[in-house]
């Protein structure tokens, strides 16, 4: 479980393919201080460190086929930024919102907007209606997680929504490389999807 909160920018060193999977080779500046076994995020997807070297500074994870075409890290390259958080811990402050890491689909970036200083980001998804009145939506003020980031939504419709950035969110996470067309992975929010499920059984 995430908070998403995003530590760091990692950066991608390589990727190794192994038949359907895929494993991506990252360096981050808290490298000694992971653990095989260890869950972390990566843009939003939860992942295992399979692999560290603390003496070279990187750390290797494997995607499954099912993640690659799911999320955006199929489109990953060497030297892509990666926004990166170890799981939560429990005794803790929850500064962003409960994020499972499980990330629900993709969306794409249409519209950068500058705000005196900040930036309005526009994202849209392909809309399911059948989804949507299961939770997978977004709703005005309410909170969604893009590539691994807490959000809170402005401009809810149908199938898009908009996030405003700061600049310390900006400089620090990989949103100050997204343009017009990026792919990015959004979660919807879990209690949303659990209260969508209780009032359809209460009806």
């Amino acid at each position: 479980m995430f908070s998403g909160i995003v530590e760091e920018a990692g950066k991608v060193l390589a990727i190794e393919k192994d038949q359907e999977n895929v494993h991506f080779v990252l360096t981050c500046s808290f490298v000694n201080e992971l653990k095989i076994d260890q869950s972390l995020s990566h843009n939003g997807v939860c992942l295992t460190v399979v692999e560290l070297n603390n003496d070279e500074q990187w750390y290797k994870v494997t995607a499954i086929k099912e993640t690659l075409l799911k999320t955006n890290l199929g489109k990953l390259e060497p030297g892509s930024k990666v926004n990166l958080e170890r799981s939560m811990m429990m005794n803790g402050r929850l500064d962003g919102h409960i994020v499972q890491g499980h990330v629900d689909q993709t969306a794409t970036c249409t519209k950068i907007e500058e705000a005196d200083g900040s930036w309005y980001f526009t994202f849209e998804y392909v809309f399911d209606k059948e989804k949507a009145q299961q939770g997978y939506m977004t709703v005005e003020k309410g909170s969604v997680t893009v590539n691994g980031v807490s959000l809170t939504v402005v401009n809810s419709k149908d199938n898009s929504f908009q996030v405003a950035i700061i600049p310390y969110t900006y400089n620090e996470t990989n949103f100050h490389t997204f343009k017009v067309g990026t792919a990015v992975n959004i979660e919807f929010d879990i209690l949303g999807k659990y209260l969508s499920k209780l009032l359809k059984f209460n009806q």
